[in-house]
């Protein structure tokens, strides 16, 4: 061996964790969700996040879902405990950031849905 692991560049092997059929489904349901390109979800993930946090993400994301029914109304549809706890996609200060505009959003008269709708877009906005 000629050199250091941590050296090299791991992009081939992340992509090959990612089109793996769990991992396939999970980029795909995200995706769908937050109305954003796989691909581009897919290359935000492989520039994001290291091979440990790749290979266990169906299991997060799972696990995630479940708890992401304990959460609030405008919170579970938001997906602010999935998206920052389970799948790292956003850190806790921007998702709290997005959440206030969003209750602030409710507060002045629209709806939870257009609400958390304009908060997915903020969301989008920062994968992006």
């Amino acid at each position: 061996m000629t050199g250091f692991l941590y050296e090299k560049d791991l992009s081939a092997m992340k992509y090959v964790i990612l089109t793996s059929t769990r991992h396939d489904r999970m980029v795909r349901e995200i995706a769908a969700e937050l109305d954003i390109p796989q691909i581009k979800l897919r290359k935000w993930m492989l520039d994001h996040f290291d091979m440990m946090l790749l290979e266990n993400l169906p299991a997060r994301y799972a696990q995630g879902k479940i708890a992401r029914e304990s959460e609030t109304p405008v919170e579970k549809d938001l997906g602010a405990g999935l998206y920052t706890r389970a799948i790292p996609l956003l850190n806790w200060s921007e998702m709290e950031r997005i959440k206030g505009e969003v209750y602030t959003l409710i507060r002045e008269g629209k709806t939870e849905n257009e609400a958390v709708m304009e908060g997915r877009n903020m969301i989008r906005d920062v994968i992006q």
